[in-house]
């Protein structure tokens, strides 16, 4: 089930209907908000995509570079929407090491049990503010 090629769907639906973002609201602000690229071109809500366009996207600080391979009906299960685009390896490996290294330094993080108390919060504000000067 796709629509005609050449009248294309709007970016913001399309990442709806891939399961990009949970609503089509979501999808709106972070193409308006400069996190959507298609052709290497800053996205507006209304450009359209077709099969065949590169779509940059940036999402949770992570990013995926797609292609699109047809445009869906409507917004069907995982399974469906997976079909709609291709992802090359780098980029999905270029994700993970990101995922990885962001779980690396949630491990470096103070822990205590429960609720942080005074000195620990203090400990937490110094190591983010010597992660913000690196």
């Amino acid at each position: 089930m796709t629509e005609p090629a050449g009248r294309g769907l709007r970016i913001d639906r399309w990442l709806w209907y891939a399961r990009f973002f949970k609503s089509r609201n979501l999808a709106t602000a972070a193409v308006n908000g400069g996190h959507v690229k298609i052709n290497d071109e800053r996205a507006k809500p209304g450009n359209r995509v077709t099969p065949g366009d590169h779509v940059h996207l940036v999402r949770d600080q992570l990013e995926y570079e797609l292609v699109v391979s047809k445009l869906p009906l409507r917004r069907g299960p995982a399974a469906e929407a997976r079909e709609c685009y291709s992802e090359s390896d780098e980029s999905r490996n270029a994700r993970e090491a990101r995922i990885d290294s962001l779980r690396q330094d949630r491990r470096l993080m103070p822990r205590t049990e429960g609720r942080p108390d005074k000195h620990t919060r203090r400990k937490v504000r110094q190591f983010n503010r010597k992660q913000a000067d690196d």
